[in-house]
């Protein structure tokens, strides 16, 4: 499970993608691995919107999407913590900065 929401809501998000994979004609099992995979309840309810939205015929288009939506997770991730790397560095920096000013 992913690190965002409780495991009630992450069990209802996924159990909701179940019934929606299943409605469409799609293994309950595909459900499973792709909420695993997935991980947050956000991340899950995102899929289960694009199901209801295209309701995709193939299973191929099902796993496309939840690749597609795990790569934009990840690249945010990594925005963030680029962000916050840029952030560190600003600040130590700065601190260095104000040690070696004099007029301090």
């Amino acid at each position: 499970m992913g690190n965002s929401g409780s495991y009630g809501e992450w069990t209802r998000a996924k159990e909701e993608l179940v019934s929606t994979l299943m409605s469409l004609g799609h293994p309950g099992e595909l459900g499973e691995l792709i909420a695993r995979q997935l991980g947050s309840p956000k991340a899950i309810r995102r899929m289960t919107s694009y199901l209801h939205q295209v309701r995709p015929r193939s299973a191929e288009e099902v796993v496309d999407e939840m690749l597609a939506i795990s790569s934009e997770i990840e690249a945010w991730h990594k925005k963030k913590a680029s962000e916050q790397a840029n952030a560190s560095y600003t600040e130590y920096l700065n601190e260095r900065r104000a040690e070696d000013d004099p007029d301090d």
